[in-house]
């Protein structure tokens, strides 16, 4: 089967995009389409899948976001803002109500982030400190709901972790400096399924730069990735939790990809501000069963985006 897509990134995160809202395939063939889309050894490679989909009454436009394993996550906020953008030149509209797959999101058009970067403005939430809900279970410590700033038994590391659903679950630690090995280790651990974490988990370290985070991140069915929106999210929401930063101020939330502006408030919600950057259109064929690409044709770069935002990066590496 062939699919158009556009493949675009936000903060970096990148992915291919479907309209969806006129193509039927049930969620497994879908996860193959992830699985040969968003391969990196294949033809297109991202992070995962984004399809826009149908809205409904309370919602213009929907969002769902496939794993590059072919898993389904709750969310995505950087490919949220790509979706968006997709749905706002769809229905010639600015600002939107959007489904996603355990909760809702709000979307705007926001002032560009610096010339010639298409922004978007997202709002999610409201943060799940209840880790029942994942599940999480700590059963060697008979533990309550929350955890805030304390060791996880079961993890192979003895640094605190603060755990944050937004609405996907995160686990997050503030470090002097960024340990990719152990940031693995952790993320592995995590992303084996063990039985006290059954639908695994996202993983960040967290570095504290001036009124600013570093965020780097082991995201559930990718692995290190350059950005995570919700971890990003759920990041600045744990340091306004544990007093390393103030709810109701906003601050830059940098990564290996770029940055965003985020701002979290007591009640939960988090805003953030953030490109929604299209590289290029095209077609491939897709083997869905054998989650296999080929034949793809390029319809149109986006150089003068591509550029814009590479001058971004520039600016604060």
């Amino acid at each position: 089967m062939r699919f158009d897509f556009v493949k675009c990134h936000g903060s970096g995160n990148d992915f291919p995009l479907i309209d969806a809202r006129a193509i039927e395939l049930d969620d497994a063939a879908w996860a193959g389409v992830a699985r040969a889309l968003a391969d990196r050894r294949g033809p297109v490679g991202g992070d995962g899948l984004l399809l826009l989909t149908d809205g409904d009454k309370l919602h213009d436009f929907g969002m769902r976001m496939f794993n590059a394993d072919g898993s389904e996550a709750e969310t995505c906020l950087n490919g949220l803002r790509c979706v968006a953008r997709a749905g706002f030149d769809a229905l010639g509209i600015d600002r939107a109500e959007v489904r996603l797959k355990t909760s809702s999101a709000h979307a705007e058009r926001d002032a560009d982030l610096a010339p010639g970067v298409v922004s978007v403005r997202e709002t999610a939430g409201p943060a799940d400190l209840d880790v029942t809900h994942w599940p999480l279970i700590e059963a060697e410590t008979g533990a309550g709901h929350e955890i805030v700033q304390r060791p996880i038994a079961m993890l192979p590391s003895r640094r605190s972790f603060t755990a944050v659903a937004m609405p996907n679950p995160h686990l997050v630690s503030f470090v002097e400096t960024v340990d990719e090995a152990e940031l693995v280790a952790v993320g592995e651990a995590c992303e084996a399924a063990p039985e006290w974490l059954p639908n695994r988990a996202n993983v960040s370290f967290v570095e504290q730069r001036g009124a600013d985070l570093f965020v780097r991140t082991f995201e559930r069915g990718v692995g290190l990735t350059d950005s995570c929106g919700s971890a990003m999210a759920a990041s600045v929401f744990a340091a306004c939790l544990t007093g390393r930063a103030e709810f109701g101020v906003e601050l830059s939330v940098f990564n290996r990809g770029g940055l965003v502006r985020a701002q979290a408030e007591s009640d939960g919600m988090v805003r953030l501000s953030g490109n929604a950057t299209y590289d290029w259109t095209g077609s491939a064929e897709v083997d869905a069963d054998r989650g296999i690409a080929g034949d793809v044709k390029v319809d149109r770069h986006f150089n003068d985006e591509i550029a814009a935002w590479a001058a971004v990066v520039d600016g604060i590496s």
